[in-house]
């Protein structure tokens, strides 16, 4: 059963059971993953800010860059179990990501869902874009809405205080269908978004400034989005 097991976790997504949850890291290496992180282009002595640690993968906030998976993806249930390990910061998930350093010669193109502390769910256009409803009320004057540098790329989430006190565990899940992304924190509706200007990419966590553990990224093919309501 092991062996059938480790066989699983090497096919394409697309031919996995719809029903088929695994994790994207072993708990061992990044095996699956590729790190992009301009500053470790040019010095030598700059570290790896994405390490394994007693199990956990671990996003030590510095150098900025990003840990990307591999493969491609597209209709999936991403499941983020984490949590800050010191103090509060920046960190996010990135979908759809493809072309690197698009953005101020660092993030891939992608939409971005965010873990900064107290902003957890919060959408960043990256040279891609989505829609939301209230979109004058939570991104501000439309004249001024884009994707590149100097535009108001962010969207800001549904809701406040969804996130647990620091240094306990939180759950987010992203759910991409097509071009919607459904955003949950602890179980509460967090960001909806549609017409999104991608369907499929691959996935990034980022090294944003503060250190983060990530105990579960797991992903889960789906056919449909779950229902847009609170679990609170």
């Amino acid at each position: 059963m092991k062996f059938i097991f480790i066989i699983a976790l090497l096919l394409p997504l697309e031919l996995l059971s719809q029903s088929a949850s695994y994790s994207l890291f072993n708990g061992r290496d990044l095996s699956g993953w590729h790190i992009d992180v301009p500053e470790m282009d040019t010095n030598a002595l700059a570290r790896n800010p994405f390490i394994i640690r007693h199990g956990l993968l671990v996003s030590l906030g510095e150098p900025n860059g990003h840990l990307i998976t591999d493969s491609i993806y597209q209709n999936f249930r991403l499941q983020v179990e984490y949590r800050f390990a010191g103090k509060p910061g920046n960190c996010g998930v990135l979908v759809f990501a493809s072309t690197p350093r698009s953005l101020y010669k660092m993030f891939p193109k992608s939409i971005e869902v965010q873990m900064m502390h107290e902003n957890a769910g919060d959408f960043w256009c990256i040279v891609e874009d989505i829609t939301v409803p209230d979109m004058e009320k939570r991104r501000g004057p439309k004249e001024k809405w884009g994707i590149t540098e100097g535009k108001n790329r962010r969207i800001h989430n549904l809701t406040n205080g969804s996130e647990k006190p620091l240094g306990e565990w939180n759950t987010m899940i992203v759910e991409c269908l097509k071009n919607s992304i459904r955003v949950w924190v602890n179980g509460e509706l967090v960001n909806d978004g549609f017409n999104c200007t991608a369907e499929k990419g691959q996935i990034a966590l980022q090294a944003e400034g503060a250190e983060v553990e990530f105990r579960k990224v797991e992903l889960t093919p789906i056919t449909q989005l779950s229902a847009a309501v609170n679990d609170k």
